[in-house]
C-alpha cells in the first residue's frame, strides 16, 4: 500500500513576529491539530530548530515549510477543502509572496516511509525541472500509486 506525501512552501510577506501575518501565526496550532484530528492523516513534519536552513531551496528568509503524509489524495484534498483550513487559503496573497516556479508537490511514498526535507526538496526541484510526473506531480495531474 502507498501512501501519498506533500510538500508545500509559502515565503511569507512579513517577519512571523509582525502584525499584519498575526491571524495566520496564530491559527497555525488550531489548523495543524485539525490536521492531525482529519480521516487520513498519517503524519506530518515539525521543524526542530535550524533544520530548513541546510536546504537550499529553504534557505531564504520567512520560508514556512509545511509536509504531511496521507492515505489518499481525496483525504488531504477533504481537510484542505474542510471548514478551518479552507478560509486561511483563500487569505494567501494577504500574507505571502507569490511563487513564480511550483510551490507544492506530492508523491507515493510506501506506507511505512517518513519522507526526509531532503527527499521532498528533490520532490519540488524535480517538478520544477521536469514538469510532472510519476515521481512528483500536483493535484492537476494526480498519477495513481504504483504498488
Amino acid at each position: 500500500m502507498m501512501y501519498l506525501a506533500q510538500l508545500n512552501i509559502a515565503k511569507a510577506k512579513y517577519p512571523l513576529d509582525a502584525p499584519e501575518i498575526q491571524p495566520f501565526v496564530e491559527n497555525l496550532e488550531p489548523v495543524n491539530l485539525n490536521a492531525e484530528q482529519s480521516e487520513g492523516f498519517v503524519w506530518r513534519w515539525q521543524e526542530t530548530e535550524g533544520e530548513t536552513a541546510n536546504i537550499p531551496l529553504f534557505n531564504e528568509s520567512n520560508v514556512i515549510v509545511n509536509m504531511s503524509v496521507w492515505t489518499s489524495p481525496d483525504t488531504l484534498k477533504q481537510f484542505m477543502m474542510g471548514d478551518q483550513h479552507k478560509p486561511f487559503l483563500s487569505r494567501k496573497k494577504e500574507w505571502f509572496e507569490p511563487i513564480k516556479a511550483a510551490s507544492y508537490v506530492l508523491w507515493w511514498i510506501p506506507k511505512d516511509h517518513i519522507p526526509s526535507l531532503e527527499e521532498a526538496a528533490q520532490k519540488l526541484h524535480y517538478l520544477r525541472a521536469h514538469g510532472e510526473t510519476e515521481q512528483a506531480f500536483t493535484f492537476k495531474h494526480l498519477f495513481a500509486a504504483k504498488e
